[in-house]
């Protein structure tokens, strides 16, 4: 995914997610969802190619729970928004008790999955953890024809590089959007557009302290996305493949930005807290804050993707290898790809629906955190849009290019990324 700046159309709105870590696995379980032996896993060594993959032929009778690490948002049951609530049904429908664990991080899903065999059935994984999953065999090949609505995803999040291997489809995509530019209204009376707001120390010198920043190594892509505009000199094509010397500048601005950041965030509820307590007014941030934020009406905060464009995610519901009820985990996957549901998850979460026939719901009748054209608000099946945003990936040695390996790895960006925390 390269650089490029998100069109001005869809400069009001639109959300995220985190990164990486290692871990021994042990062989995926022998028994699986109805009409397979098991599920074959990826390894590290490659990925299973299609015709070699057991696919499920049905999902099988529900074994009564349905346990999943998910983002804020994804899997509400009323008691956050009494308008919001695809748990309950699902839980009558399928006779699957749901338990949820909220991550704030990439890093978090991943290592709770790597750490949590037999505990986990699922997981709504953002590109940068979906493919270290895969690798690292903790999730299993799903048959796409178990999912009804499979067919309403847009063509472009059917097989996407971030779930699809070697034609093996390794979950369901749900939804999808950008990181924002969040600021307060008030302290802000004229909308900042560019990146800068954040990363330029002499815009900042007005509001030292009161800027905030996500609290992850793949923040330095969102540096690095900034660089390519502001320093073409660099030659900064894709803000997760950098060689040292454009990974040593988004590191220095960065570094430069530490002490005009009052605070960091990993949880959501924090960025929330820290806005509507007024020890935040602008930093980078979601939807899903945003809706909150103006729903309790302490504050009232904006968003947009400012001229250099956006990091974004784009999220999907995966299975996991060693899942204790695989059938209430396949039964989910196809709960939530419903229209309705997602017109629910997409509203709540603040982002563009997989499934596009939850469009006409979204545009006509929205709910309490909905917006009306809600779909082309967000960009749901605007392809152009999808390619303007750099979606979220593991930054490997591998540059994907003629460079070959020069490419600064992930392991290298936490070392990075914890210096400039500690100043």
């Amino acid at each position: 995914m390269k650089v490029r700046k998100a069109a001005a159309a869809f400069a009001t709105v639109a959300i995220v997610a985190g990164a990486c870590s290692s871990g021994a696995t042990t062989a995926p379980p022998t028994t699986g969802p109805s009409g397979t032996s098991g599920a074959t896993a990826s390894t590290g060594a490659g990925s299973p190619t299609a015709s070699a993959v057991p696919l499920p032929t049905a999902i099988g009778p529900g074994e009564g729970a349905l346990n999943l690490v998910i983002w804020p948002g994804y899997a509400e049951n009323g008691s956050n928004q009494k308008d919001y609530d695809w748990v309950t049904p699902f839980e009558q429908q399928s006779g699957c008790k749901v338990t949820t664990k909220t991550a704030d991080t990439s890093d978090d899903m991943y290592n709770l999955m790597v750490q949590g065999h037999g505990q986990w059935d699922g997981v709504s994984a953002s590109g940068d953890a979906s493919n270290r999953l895969i690798d690292a065999g903790e999730v299993a090949p799903i048959n796409v024809d178990l999912i009804p609505d499979f067919k309403n995803i847009s063509p472009f999040l059917q097989s996407p590089p971030h779930n699809t291997v070697n034609g093996v489809h390794y979950g369901v995509s749900l939804g999808w959007g950008a990181n924002l530019l969040l600021y307060n209204k008030k302290a802000f009376p004229t909308q900042p557009l560019s990146w800068g707001s954040v990363f330029d120390t002499a815009q900042m010198d007005a509001y030292k302290g009161k800027v905030t920043a996500y609290q992850g190594p793949i923040y330095i892509a969102d540096a690095a996305l900034y660089l390519a505009d502001k320093k073409p000199e660099l030659g900064i094509t894709d803000p997760y493949e950098l060689t040292q010397d454009q990974f040593n500048a988004a590191v220095d601005l960065l570094k430069a930005q530490h002490p005009y950041v009052g605070k960091y965030w990993a949880s959501y509820t924090d960025e929330i807290d820290n806005f509507e307590n007024g020890t935040t007014t602008i930093g980078t941030g979601w939807q899903y804050q945003v809706n909150t934020i103006n729903a309790d009406k302490k504050v009232e905060v904006g968003s947009l993707i400012p001229t250099e464009g956006a990091t974004g995610w784009a999220d999907t519901w995966m299975l996991s290898a060693y899942a204790p009820h695989p059938n209430c985990m396949l039964a989910w996957m196809a709960w939530a790809l419903k229209p309705d549901v997602q017109k629910q998850s997409a509203e709540y979460f603040g982002e563009a629906p997989a499934n596009v026939a939850a469009c006409p719901q979204l545009d006509t009748n929205p709910g309490p955190y909905g917006f009306k054209d809600f779909c082309t608000l967000f960009g749901a099946t605007n392809e152009s849009f999808y390619n303007h945003i750099s979606f979220w990936k593991t930054p490997r040695a591998d540059c994907g290019d003629s460079r070959g390996t020069t490419c600064v790895p992930y392991k290298d960006w936490v070392d990075a990324y914890t210096a400039i925390l500690a100043g």
